[in-house]
């Protein structure tokens, strides 16, 4: 497998994590053996970029979505602009209704994590690895 690439800047709406899904379909069905990153991508996907619509994006900021795929790992990569407000694992109880993404995020991916992004916000990104 080559690796292959492809980014999109997405609004702060409520339809980014589904465009984020279709972005992520497209370019793993053009990569051979794309589809054993398929499923854990697509949750992957939208728990960080709807955590990026949610929490990271001030009105009127953009996302920036980027992928990378080889043969042996899927990089998601979500930017926002709010470098202070980092990502933190939570203990959501049982009848929470949130907190519960970046656990998935973390039981999904090799690992994780946050960087700064310069000159403002901040990186979320994961690596699902085959």
């Amino acid at each position: 497998m080559s690796r292959n690439s492809s980014t999109i800047w997405l609004p702060r709406s409520r339809r980014s994590p589904a465009i984020a899904r279709q972005r992520l379909s497209v370019l793993l069905s053009s990569v051979p053996g794309g589809e054993c990153y398929l499923d854990s991508g697509l949750v992957v996907a939208t728990e960080l970029v709807t955590n990026a619509v949610l929490y990271g994006t001030p009105v009127g900021r953009l996302i920036y979505f980027a992928l990378d795929v080889d043969a042996t790992r899927l990089r998601i990569e979500v930017h926002d602009a709010l470098g202070d407000r980092l990502p933190a694992l939570s203990a959501p109880g049982l009848d929470g209704e949130t907190g519960r993404g970046l656990r998935l995020v973390d039981s999904l991916t090799k690992r994780w994590g946050c960087c700064p992004r310069r000159p403002v916000g901040k990186i979320v990104w994961g690596e699902v690895i085959a």
